[in-house]
């Protein structure tokens, strides 16, 4: 099993534990739209960055290997989950929920973000509520708006495009 399985195995592992669907589902290809053919709410250039994402990192466990993001779509709801497992056995970040409404820069996500055993071994920072993330700065990823969140500790978690 080469390393790149095995860190997919746990994030399996991860979503399991906390009783999250996390198996890659299909990708569809067409914009979001309602039934009557209406807008959303959804940017489809954001969307497009969503579904062609290369990762996503927390810096407490590292830049130089990403962890995977999934996105799914039905109708027009937009899933998005994932996380980053540190390759030593240290600290995970995970996040579900929804992309609820996006702009060709930002993206309201309403779920789950936590973080586990990182920095320190203990630490847990989790909450489920309405996040931004946005692209600032002509930067190659999105970045979640509310830096400290849990304990007054800078949580840097990037999604990349």
């Amino acid at each position: 099993m080469d390393m790149h399985t095995g860190i997919d195995l746990k994030l399996a592992l991860v979503a399991a534990v906390l009783g999250i669907a996390s198996a890659p589902h299909a990708i569809a290809d067409e914009p979001i739209a309602s039934e009557d053919g209406s807008a959303t709410g959804q940017s489809e250039r954001t969307l497009q960055r969503l579904r062609a994402n290369s990762g996503i990192t927390l810096q407490w466990i590292g830049w130089d290997y990403r962890g995977q993001m999934m996105l799914r779509e039905q109708g027009d709801t937009v899933h998005l989950s994932g996380g980053q497992i540190d390759q030593s056995g240290g600290g995970t970040l995970w996040l579900d929920g929804e992309v609820v409404s996006s702009g060709d820069e930002h993206f309201i996500f309403e779920g789950l973000i936590r973080i586990a055993n990182t920095p320190d071994d203990g630490r847990i920072c989790q909450d489920t509520k309405r996040w931004r993330f946005a692209i600032t700065q002509n930067r190659k990823y999105y970045r979640l708006r509310e830096f400290e969140w849990c304990d007054g500790l800078t949580d840097y978690i990037d999604i990349y495009l």
